[in-house]
């Protein structure tokens, strides 16, 4: 049985991982046959934002912590991830990708990546696994390996820091999966369009299912 990395980076899409693409992600594993373990860094949040009125709060929480809540529990610190155990690695999307995993929502294309998962992708890409990015999460992917084909889906500014970043951003409708099959890099778009679950869950299916394919 193929086993996926899955990491998150929070809970809740505006200061974590979004919980659907979290969440459908783990069911499309599953589905196709495959299984998982889930990961996440243990460090502080950027902020906490009240997913209410989107209104900062004045309190701080743990990446680690709050992602135990999408995953019952069962989850591991990202430090204790041995690239070795996993045929695939894939990565959802929402703020905390932007805020937590990088510092894309602040710096925009000059980014600087969380040092741990650029260590723990650079291996699992040496190593020739296949890897997954959701969403808004594509920027990490471009800001880790150069030149690499990615999709954010249509979005005109995000495109064009992907090309500052040095990645190759390739448009995709809701659902679609752009492929950089030389680096085995899989990207789909989600919540970067105005997408509903049923969109979300069908472009989880779509990605994990190519990755499999590839591996």
């Amino acid at each position: 049985m193929k086993k996926f990395a899955v990491i998150l980076s929070g809970c809740g899409v505006y200061d974590g991982s979004e919980i659907h693409e979290a969440v459908l992600t783990m069911w499309a594993i599953k589905k196709n046959g495959a299984d998982y373990q889930l990961f996440a860094p243990d460090i502080w949040q950027h902020h906490v934002v009240n997913h209410l009125n989107g209104q900062e709060m004045s309190e701080k929480r743990n990446v680690l912590i709050e992602s135990a809540r999408i995953a019952r529990g069962k989850i591991m610190s990202l430090a204790e991830l041995n690239t070795a155990d996993f045929d695939a690695f894939i990565l959802p999307g929402g703020y905390g990708a932007a805020k937590n995993l990088s510092n894309y929502a602040f710096e925009g294309s000059q980014l600087k990546v969380l040092d741990l998962l650029e260590e723990k992708l650079k291996s699992a890409h040496q190593q020739g696994k296949a890897i997954g990015f959701l969403c808004i999460a594509p920027v990490l992917g471009a800001k880790i390996f150069d030149g690499v084909k990615l999709t954010i889906g249509t979005d005109a500014g995000t495109n064009e820091d992907l090309k500052k970043i040095g990645g190759k951003p390739i448009n995709a409708p809701a659902g679609g999966v752009v492929i950089d099959a030389e680096n085995k890099i899989f990207s789909t778009p989600c919540y970067m369009h105005d997408s509903n679950i049923a969109e979300i869950a069908e472009g989880c299916d779509n990605i994990v299912r190519e990755m499999l394919e590839a591996i």
